[in-house]
């Protein structure tokens, strides 16, 4: 339970400094980027999967690359749930994936213990 929770704060931190350094995306405060976070970690587990399935065709065309546009729509899917979270546009929805995504692989490097 402590590596779960651990691990939701680390995000929570990953995605308020990705709000502090794209252009269009606001952040109320750091108790929003937890709630960003907690949504955001549902729809991962909840919608993702069969998401990723559903688009499979397109993934594949674009060697992968959809996954970024899908990570993009659902994190402004969570925008759209999360009061005090806002993303104005979709390069910057698009630009917050990339770098959430990046930033939770460098974690899971450095914590490994804390993604397993």
């Amino acid at each position: 339970m402590l590596m779960i929770l651990l691990r939701l704060l680390v995000n929570a931190l990953i995605i308020f400094a990705v709000s502090r350094m794209v252009r269009g995306v606001e952040i109320r405060g750091f108790p929003t980027a937890i709630a960003v976070a907690v949504v955001l970690g549902f729809i991962n587990i909840l919608v993702r999967p069969l998401l990723v399935i559903l688009t499979l065709p397109i993934t594949l065309l674009t060697l992968g690359l959809f996954i970024f546009v899908l990570n993009a729509l659902l994190l402004w899917a969570v925008s759209a749930v999360v009061p005090g979270f806002e993303i104005r546009t979709f390069s910057a929805a698009l630009l917050s994936a990339f770098l959430i995504s990046l930033g939770s692989l460098l974690a899971s490097l450095l914590f490994p213990k804390v993604w397993e």
